[in-house]
């Protein structure tokens, strides 16, 4: 199992360490267009290799993509981070250039791959890598919703104080601060719903601290997180890998699913060995169903910017 991660900064590394601290892959492939940066990065990781206990090969390499020949998953992390005040929709102009360039190397290179997609704009950058490559739809996932719904989870346990590991939760939708549902409704504790121990009001609260999660630590750090999303990156990455045919939300090309088509947003997904194996189409209420088209609306005006 070969894993490559382009882009070696905060949210690059911080992936390539959770997959390699995981044990399941073979081989990590970090590389970066900064002379040397990705190299270091590699070496770094490398020599906590025997005090965290791993066997992956991490190896670095600048702009070179012959090395990263062969692998069966690529995440692709390059591309400006936010800062404060910035959405993510802002990224747009440099990161489109940015990504169309490494999907098409990258795929070059290993034309069996299963690209993952991390660069903001999310949903449209998976859009584009689908528009770029070509590659069939199972195989290009973007990576929103994981860390949408972990960020809810985390909000969801502090406003019930409750164990995290007590507490389920999913986010669908847009990966923007506007465009986000999490579907407090489905929510619970143990199985019971978190509308038995919290209010309404509450309720409504971890909503909007979910919604402006990225934004808020943004704000807080001065550039955008990167241990949460890095996380979240290795969670996809080992379920395919380790084909556990586990269920995130993630954004995937729809083709008339939820009623949408001709656009990638985050919906339920069952990830396995050949990257989505299914799309799982959940009951939602009539007002879930009218904040994911909303939703889809504000993606698509973004992917509309994408020939601007």
């Amino acid at each position: 199992m070969k894993v490559t991660v382009v882009g070696a900064g905060a949210v690059g590394a911080s992936c390539a360490e959770y997959i390699a601290i995981k044990n399941f892959a073979s081989e990590v492939v970090l590389l970066d267009i900064k002379e040397g940066y990705a190299e270091g990065k590699a070496m770094d990781l490398m020599q906590t290799a025997s005090l965290n206990g791993f066997d992956t090969k991490i190896t670095g390499s600048t702009s070179d993509y012959s090395k990263t020949a062969g692998s069966d998953i690529a995440v692709i992390t390059s591309g400006i981070p936010r800062k404060p005040g910035m959405t993510r929709e802002e990224l747009i102009g440099i990161n489109a250039g940015i990504v169309k360039s490494v999907a098409s190397s990258l795929v070059e290179h290993s034309p069996n791959v299963i690209l993952i997609v991390v660069s903001n704009p999310m949903d449209t950058m998976t859009y584009l890598a689908h528009k770029v490559t070509g590659l069939p739809k199972n195989r290009i996932i973007g990576m929103g919703g994981a860390l949408d719904s972990a960020r809810f989870k985390y909000r969801l346990a502090e406003a019930l104080g409750a164990p995290i590991s007590d507490v389920d939760g999913m986010v669908i939708g847009g990966h923007s601060d506007t465009g986000m549902v999490p579907l407090t409704r489905l929510a619970t504790r143990n199985s019971v719903p978190v509308s038995e121990y919290i209010s309404e009001a509450r309720l409504q609260q971890v909503l909007e601290d979910t919604k402006v999660g990225g934004a808020t630590l943004t704000k807080l750090l001065g550039t955008s997180a990167w241990y949460a999303p890095g996380a979240a990156v290795s969670g996809l990455v080992q379920a395919i890998a380790c084909d556990q045919k586990k269920i995130f939300p993630c954004s995937v090309l729809l083709d008339g699913e939820y009623g949408l088509s001709d656009l990638c947003i985050g919906v339920p997904v069952i990830l396995g060995s050949n990257g989505i194996d299914k799309i799982v189409e959940i009951n939602l209420s009539d007002a879930e169903k009218a904040h994911l088209a909303e939703s889809a609306e504000g993606v698509k005006k973004t992917n509309a910017l994408l020939d601007a």
